[in-house]
């Protein structure tokens, strides 16, 4: 019987409840440590028996698709609610912010979301996000505010730069992403009439040194 035909049948309390546990266990490794996880990672992770995850789900991608589907659908949501602002920077800048909070916070959902973009689930996502960010970035160029040879596909490109900073300084400075961020938006602006103030302070040496041996440590 095809898994897809196992999940269409109601559960029984206690499988009910051990889907959950795994989907929990699997959103919080996913945040820590990324897609590359195995299922005995998830599991131990959970206090289940492998043997019980694989029961629920086939295999790490089955995984995946049903615990980021209604995430990545939110993840829209949130980047659709940047074209109620009527500034068309202060929109940009909106998106870039809340875009970069949710891939500071969740490695696993970054992943799903830029770097694993095959999927109906993410096409789906991809779809609905491309005209958002095509739209905010014109209204943000016909003002004047953004520069003129900045394209859409530049959107996934930052965002890449700065789940990088995130992820290596997680441990350590979990909200250094943000003075990166600002670094990025004035240079992306067309006019910068006076330079953005940073939000947080520079990374010094010791901390480099523990951000390092964290970074590592995440890897073994």
């Amino acid at each position: 019987m095809r898994t897809d035909e196992v999940a269409a049948k109601p559960l029984r309390a206690d499988a009910a409840r051990n889907r959950e546990r795994i989907l929990a266990a699997a959103a919080e490794v996913f945040a820590a440590r990324g897609l590359e996880v195995t299922l005995d990672d998830i599991a131990a992770h959970a206090g289940l028996g492998v043997g019980t995850v694989y029961r629920r789900f086939a295999n790490r991608d089955e995984l995946v698709e049903a615990l980021f589907q209604e995430r990545l659908t939110h993840v829209a949501t949130v980047a659709a609610e940047a074209l109620e602002e009527p500034d068309s920077w202060a929109a940009l800048t909106q998106l870039f912010e809340a875009m970069g909070g949710i891939i500071a916070s969740d490695q696993g959902l970054f992943e799903a979301m830029i770097c694993r973009p095959e999927g109906p689930g993410r096409a789906a996502v991809r779809e609905r996000m491309l005209p958002i960010v095509t739209q905010l970035f014109a209204r943000a160029q016909a003002d004047g505010h953004l520069r003129a040879d900045v394209a859409p596909t530049d959107f996934p490109m930052v965002l890449r730069m700065i789940a990088s900073v995130a992820e290596f300084t997680r441990d350590v400075r979990p909200e250094l992403w943000r003075r990166y961020l600002v670094i990025l938006l004035d240079g992306l602006r067309a006019e910068r009439p006076e330079l953005t103030a940073l939000p947080e302070p520079p990374i010094d040496p010791v901390q480099v040194d523990e951000a390092k041996a964290c970074w590592r440590a995440q890897r073994r």
